[in-house]
């Protein structure tokens, strides 16, 4: 009967022994997914992030050069009214000078 006990115990033990190691390869098995699953979020969330930065730079862009267009319309715009306001008032002043140039020759 001692002998059967001493067994008994063995036989448990070692059945803790292997379910201690069972549970230590558990436990690595899932560190080892916890950590792919990880490296694999970062992954995913830096590529995010990377087509997030791409899209923002372009809308600037795109938002940059309506405003750039906008401004030249109205550059554009305003060096016409001054070129149309230069013709009107070229006779008068080429007059002017013509006038002023007589003048001083019948001085």
């Amino acid at each position: 009967m001692k002998t059967e006990v001493l067994q008994s115990i063995k036989k448990t033990e070692e059945e803790s022994r292997s379910m201690i190691q069972a549970a230590r390869a558990e436990k690595a098995k899932m560190l080892a997914d916890a950590r792919v699953e990880a490296e694999n979020l970062i992954a995913k969330e830096t590529e995010g992030a990377e087509e997030y930065k791409a899209k923002r730079i372009s809308d600037a862009h795109a938002d940059a050069e309506k405003k750039a267009a906008v401004i030249i319309a109205d550059g554009e715009k305003q060096a016409a009214s001054v070129r149309a306001e230069s013709k009107k008032n070229l006779e008068g002043a080429v007059e002017l000078l013509v006038n002023q140039f007589k003048v001083k020759l019948n001085v």
